[in-house]
């Protein structure tokens, strides 16, 4: 089997003292990179949204971010405003082996879907051309890093499993948000889809 390493979303936002900061978001780069020499193919995700993102709090009256709203793709968690196209947040924390990409896939992009998994926005049925991608390179091993764990990570692994790749997560290079239980939740999606949690 062709191994890709895919790295979710290791951007200055989802770091200390960024707009979505996942704790302990910074400490995993240094494994990563070292993670990189491993993988016959290296694929960065990267939020990437409008200013005026429907995943905003900023964008809805009288609401606060980490509420859920109900979307017409379903449930919809209202984020600080993040990633925002072009802005330092939105870049690479700058300590990744950015170089070492074969391909940097961007998502989030259309302002009226939100989208945390690399393979599908949040309907599970727009794709982002990922699947396509890693199946022309005859890559069929994926293995998963980055943040946060119980959101961009956990979707994309389990679009991964329901794709028939190979799918595995490395939990020690992932850091999670851990909203009401999300964290919990998701290591328990993931291993019943028979994904190895590591």
């Amino acid at each position: 089997m062709r191994h890709a390493l895919i790295v979710i979303d290791m951007q200055n936002d989802f770091c200390p003292g960024g707009a979505l900061a996942v704790t302990g978001g910074d400490e995993i780069v240094a494994g990563i990179n070292a993670r990189m020499d491993n993988a016959e193919a290296v694929i960065l995700t990267q939020d990437w949204h409008p200013a005026d993102h429907a995943s905003f709090a900023s964008q809805h009256a009288d609401r606060a971010p980490m509420e859920v709203i109900e979307a017409p793709y379903g449930p919809q968690v209202l984020w600080p405003d993040h990633c925002v196209q072009g802005s330092q947040g939105a870049a690479f924390h700058a300590g990744l082996e950015t170089t070492r990409a074969d391909l940097i896939l961007r998502k989030g992009f259309r302002c009226e879907i939100d989208s945390y998994s690399a393979f599908f926005e949040n309907d599970q049925t727009t794709p982002t051309g990922l699947e396509g991608y890693l199946r022309t390179r005859g890559l069929t091993s994926l293995e998963f890093v980055g943040l946060a764990t119980d959101f961009c990570v956990a979707w994309s692994a389990l679009d991964a499993a329901r794709l028939g790749f190979k799918v595995r997560v490395q939990t020690e290079l992932c850091r999670g948000i851990d909203l009401d239980g999300s964290l919990g939740r998701a290591l328990s999606d993931m291993r019943a889809a028979g994904i190895s949690v590591v």
